[in-house]
């Protein structure tokens, strides 16, 4: 639960001796490689094809094959939220058995790897949308399981529910001081893999790197 969550119910003493236990250890804040700079996102941006969103007909997301092995047991999802955590221990299927995670989107802390989704920041739907159907399965894969930039996220799982398949036009992290990073992000995700925007989405875009 979250550390918000837990100051309802318990009462502050309590609650600092909780902390004290835990040594007070601020959990790393999620971040993924390859966050280019304002400056850079901005004129990827303006790089990007503007056009009108294509058709869901042939979407599922078993056109994006994930999680992939990564090494030995690890999959996908195992290793980012290992990177995204603090102090995170594994057991030898490599499932997150302890550790802290800092959701950036919203500001909310938590203890159980269940309560954290990995999240794809440009979702697999949008992507389809943008571009992705027409690539091969292969392609799809390597997109959905990138680890090589800014695509996956260790975030709330209810926030990310939340987000769904909608893009910086329909949706937005509910931390505004996250909204610059989050547009870099999507940005070059999309342009590393080529992908469209929708008008839309570029001015949403635009105004959330304007906050940089």
């Amino acid at each position: 639960m979250s550390m918000v969550n837990k100051a309802a119910r318990f009462p502050i003493p309590l609650l600092l001796a909780g902390a004290l236990t835990l040594g007070l250890a601020t959990p790393a804040v999620a971040t993924p490689p390859g966050i280019p700079s304002a400056a850079t996102a901005n004129s990827e941006l303006a790089s990007l094809t503007v056009a009108a969103e294509g058709s869901m007909t042939g979407y599922s997301r078993e056109q994006f094959p994930h999680w992939t092995t990564v090494s030995g047991a690890c999959n996908t999802r195992e290793t980012v939220l290992k990177r995204d955590g603090t102090n995170v221990v594994t057991d030898s299927a490599c499932a997150a058995t302890s550790g802290r995670w800092y959701s950036p989107y919203d500001g909310a802390t938590w203890s159980a790897a269940s309560d954290v989704d990995i999240d794809h920041v440009v979702p697999l739907a949008e992507a389809w949308r943008s571009g992705a159907a027409s690539w091969a399965t292969s392609r799809r894969q390597s997109f959905a399981n990138d680890l090589a930039g800014p695509q996956l996220i260790a975030v709330t799982d209810n926030v990310n529910q939340a987000k769904g398949d909608q893009d910086p036009a329909q949706w937005k992290p509910p931390l505004t001081s996250y909204w610059c990073t989050y547009a870099k992000m999507w940005v070059h995700t999309k342009y590393r893999w080529g992908l469209k925007v929708n008008s839309t989405e570029k001015t949403a875009l635009q105004s959330m790197l304007g906050r940089c």
